[in-house]
């Protein structure tokens, strides 16, 4: 039983939906947003996206003709990113977070714009997965200005700058032969 001393947590809902579970917004988007569960995974749901990216970019890629993954791998963040934005507005207005951690497409999107003409090999899969989750996190400008956006479009487009970034010195790496 509460003891009146008890702090009332309820934010003002009624006592019989006090316990119930937030809605979460359309099952697409929640699938979307979270890529199908992994923005559920603790800790880091961020890192956990990039890293699922990785490896299933990595296993796909390898089945590709070498003149189809750089396409294919900027045709992805493209639609990654179009469906993401609207998937991560629908699962923030439903949480009423503001950027949810469980919300990791944004993640996906900037892992693939990252990996966009890297060699497959080991050593360019780490670099990009840690350059990436480096510029995520550091957010330099006008990164961490893309997140004041709202909704879904802030959510994402500030990952697409960090991927961007991560993407640039990734190929300055290649290009002067530091990673190879």
């Amino acid at each position: 039983m509460k003891s009146p001393t008890d702090p009332d947590r309820s934010g003002g809902v009624p006592p019989a939906v006090a316990g119930a579970s937030r809605p979460r917004g359309p099952l697409w988007a929640q699938l979307i947003a979270t890529f199908f569960g992994v923005g559920r995974m603790r800790p880091g749901p961020g890192s956990w996206g990039s890293a699922a990216t990785v490896i299933l970019w990595a296993a796909a890629a390898y089945f590709l003709p070498p003149s189809l993954r750089t396409p294919l791998a900027i045709a992805l963040a493209l639609l990654v990113t179009l469906i993401g934005i609207p998937a991560a507005t629908q699962v923030a207005r439903a949480s009423a977070v503001k950027d949810p951690q469980f919300v990791v497409i944004d993640e996906v999107a900037g892992q693939l714009i990252t990996l966009i003409a890297a060699p497959l090999a080991w050593k360019t899969f780490l670099a990009g997965f840690i350059l990436f989750r480096a510029f995520d996190i550091v957010k330099p400008p006008p990164v961490r200005q893309l997140e004041r956006l709202p909704e879904g479009t802030g959510i994402v487009l500030d990952d697409v700058a960090a991927g961007i970034y991560a993407l640039v010195v990734m190929q300055l790496l290649l290009r002067s032969g530091l990673l190879r």
